[in-house]
């Protein structure tokens, strides 16, 4: 009995030590999804690109680079430098311009027709850069670089012309 005592003690002990180790980090790469796009006059479409920070630490969010897919069509470049602090478990929308290609366009101009019935596949794919809030815990200053890959739809918004959800 002496025995047990003795060990449920040092188990006790050892967990309240590791318990007193420095605070761990979790650091999660976030979700990239399209919010809304607009086709503008001049023929760019302006993505609001929206960044979930699924992270148990706020992150600066400084770059995107990737590549919009739409309709199984030869993809665009997507490309934005920005700063942008979005605090554990939040989101933020950043405005992104891309130049879409002439049978980019011509899918976009076809599902617009159809309505709010219409809806138009895509595929957002690329890294995006950011590093720890420093506020949050100054001693992680380890830039990171996630993967990211988001597959869904463009339908028109009614009554909104030239804009996509």
């Amino acid at each position: 009995m002496k025995r047990l005592l003795h060990g449920l003690a040092l188990l006790l002990l050892a967990t309240l030590l590791t318990a007193c180790g420095p605070q761990r980090q979790s650091v999660f790469p976030p979700t990239i999804t399209i919010q809304q796009m607009r086709a503008l006059p001049d023929g760019a479409w302006q993505l609001s690109v929206r960044i979930q920070n699924n992270s148990y630490t706020g992150m600066d969010y400084q770059s995107i680079e990737g590549s919009l897919q739409v309709a199984q069509g030869i993809p665009a470049r997507v490309h934005a430098k920005f700063d942008l602090t979005i605090p554990s478990f939040a989101g933020d929308v950043v405005q992104v311009e891309v130049l879409p290609t002439p049978a980019m366009s011509q899918a976009l101009q076809a599902v617009a027709g159809k309505g709010s019935a219409g809806s138009l596949p895509y595929v957002l794919t690329g890294s995006v850069h950011c590093v720890p809030n420093l506020e949050d815990h100054p001693d992680n200053k380890n830039p990171r670089d996630f993967p990211f890959n988001s597959n869904s739809f463009l339908s028109p918004v009614p009554g909104v012309p030239n804009t996509f959800r």
